[in-house]
């Protein structure tokens, strides 16, 4: 993968976002007025209350010794409340817009993190076999939800509160200046320092964060491969062992995260004395202003309440470095994903009816990831409505040729023809849908036996989904399940048996009714009798659809068109039953073998 952790160029993989960030504009511009609105408001509230100060000082001054006998409600009554009510009032609009500013970032967010996770799942949709055979799924998953999480954490309450900040900064530090410029820069003396302490420890935030986010998906690697393996862990007692691996791998992301806590918990305090450094110098040097007579006692209690503004604001500066940081190093992550191109591309779009002819020309493949050469110059034709058997030891490429067809994988030499037609011009999409597939290793939904049938045929009603399960000789097993054809198979389809997986399985692919059968070792789980049945069907109802065998069993391959041997990746003997029996090989001696048996 791509590596994108660059602590000397912080924030960089954040720019992936911007496209969003423009899409939903208007929802961004509308939420930076609202933010705006309210700090207005806000800032506008101390000078009320400093001129109510002022006012009430000044008019007390005023009163003889018979006015000053009089309740303070009758003498400053009217006044308080007018002041009050103008403050309330403005504390009232601060409170609406900030609702509003809520209502159009947060929601934006939302958008975005809605938008981001499709884009990934789309991604991994179009990322071709090797790629889920290189990473693990624990780890992908971790990708499109953890760290999608950590991304929508700076696109809403990271980017409303830093707005928020911002703005409120201007405004304070501009009525501050308004109030007495000696006292604002005292007051902003610490601010530097905070800064420069800021820059560094959200380096340090970044790279721990990068890490923690790595040891999260290693965690949901390992539950998803126990859990996904659970049989074998329980089979082979493995519980204690894999217990204490976990628990291994929990204490080192705790470490982790415990690090990460430990900066989090220096910064904070460290921010907090700097500001309670510039309140104690506004306390002072106002104060000695105030016996100057250079500014009133309403503008120190004005001053004052905007120290206490910015108090939140410096101290969110640290939380919203923290998770710009992780968003960060989560986006980094996202952006590994993302940058991958598919091996396999689709490089036309013809969407033509395949008669089925399939010729192998010279083709030899090598696995990028292992460097095995599973096939070395193999050749062969099967023309239109013949069955071919692939057999062979184990590693001998049969698998391959399998995987070559549906274009998991492009050949490393040689060229593989559809109807003519080099299988790369083919349409992808056309081509896998002519093909009905039944891998070797079976996967089944968790949902009802009958879509599992239709995912073949999504469109297939119910009579056409028995009809299909009966070619595959299940049909009498799902009547006799309690629910029939509504019974839920669980994870994988872990209520049924080898055998009935193999069965639903091989519906699924005949249900679609493609030109082309290919059929993985699927039958290894079955009886003679169920294995006849199966291919009987193959050879009446889909005689003119082309039916490509792999298996190990040999005692059905008699009727078969043509027998291709595989031996280390090599055509060893091709033909039918009779000619390879004479040709005394592998075919003949594995033959003679079962037949003993």
């Amino acid at each position: 993968m791509t590596k994108y952790n660059n602590s000397d160029n912080n924030l960089k993989n954040l720019r992936y976002l911007n496209k969003y960030l423009w899409k939903y504009r208007g929802r961004l511009a509308l939420g930076a007025l609202f933010v705006g609105l309210s700090q207005f408001f806000m800032v506008k509230a101390p000078k009320e209350i400093s001129r109510s100060l002022d006012f009430i000082i000044g008019k007390s001054k005023e009163f003889t010794g018979d006015e000053r006998t009089q309740s303070f409600y009758d003498l400053f009554g009217p006044d308080i409340v007018r002041f009050a009510g103008v403050v309330i009032g403005l504390y009232l609009l601060m409170g609406f817009f900030m609702y509003c500013m809520r209502k159009t970032i947060i929601v934006m967010s939302r958008l975005i993190e809605y938008d981001l996770r499709k884009e990934i799942y789309q991604h991994y949709q179009k990322l071709d076999y090797a790629f889920y055979k290189k990473n693990k799924t624990g780890d992908l998953m971790a990708r499109v939800s953890e760290d999608v999480s950590k991304v929508r954490m700076y696109l809403g309450p990271a980017l409303m509160y830093g707005i928020t900040v911002s703005m409120l900064v201007i405004f304070v530090i501009t009525a501050m200046f308004q109030v007495n410029t000696k006292l604002t820069l005292f007051t902003l003396l610490p601010l530097p320092f905070l800064s420069i302490s800021i820059y560094f420890v959200s380096r340090v935030i970044h790279d721990k964060s990068y890490q923690i986010q790595k040891q999260i998906s290693k965690l949901n690697s390992i539950a998803q491969e126990v859990y996904s393996g659970i049989r074998i862990v329980k089979s082979y007692v493995k519980e204690d062992q894999f217990t204490e691996y976990f628990e291994e791998e929990s204490e080192n992301y705790r470490k982790k995260s415990l690090q990460l806590a430990r900066v989090n918990a220096l910064f904070f305090p460290l921010m907090i004395i700097l500001m309670n450094i510039s309140t104690i110098l506004a306390v002072y040097i106002g104060g000695t202003l105030y016996i100057e007579d250079k500014i009133t006692a309403g503008n120190l209690m004005e001053f004052i309440i905007y120290i206490g503004y910015l108090n939140w604001p410096i101290t969110a500066i640290g939380w919203i470095a923290s998770i710009i940081q992780q968003a960060e190093a989560s986006q980094t992550r996202i952006n590994e994903i993302l940058s991958i191109e598919p091996e396999i591309t689709n490089t036309t779009n013809n969407n033509i009816n395949l008669a089925g002819k399939i010729e192998f020309k010279n083709v030899s493949f090598i696995y990028p990831d292992t460097g095995i050469e599973a096939l070395k110059n193999v050749s062969f034709v099967i023309n239109p409505g013949e069955k071919l058997a692939i057999v062979g030891r184990t590693a001998s490429g049969k698998s391959t040729i399998a995987d070559l067809l549906l274009r998991f994988y492009d050949v490393s030499a040689g060229e593989i023809l559809i109807d003519g037609i080099n299988i790369k011009d083919v349409d992808l999409y056309n081509l896998r849908t002519q093909i009905g597939y039944v891998p070797q290793n079976v996967f089944l939904f968790s949902d009802t036996i009958e879509d599992n049938v239709k995912f073949g045929k999504p469109d297939a009603d119910l009579d056409t989904v028995m009809r299909y399960a009966d070619h595959a000789a299940i049909g009498d097993d799902i009547l006799a399940l309690p629910d029939h054809y509504q019974t839920h198979v669980g994870e994988r389809g872990v209520t049924l048996s080898g055998g009935q997986k193999q069965r639903l399985s091989i519906a699924r692919a005949l249900i679609k009714d493609p030109n082309i059968i290919l059929m993985d070792d699927s039958l290894s789980a079955l009886d003679a009798n169920t294995e006849h049945k199966i291919l009987e069907y193959l050879d009446g109802a889909l005689k003119d659809k082309t039916s490509i065998i792999v298996t190990h069993r040999i005692s059905s391959l008699i009727e078969f068109d043509q027998i291709l041997v595989l031996e280390g990746g090599e055509v060893e003997a091709l033909g039918k039953h009779d000619k390879l029996m004479e040709m005394d090989g592998y075919y003949s001696q594995i033959v003679k073998k079962q037949y003993e048996e």
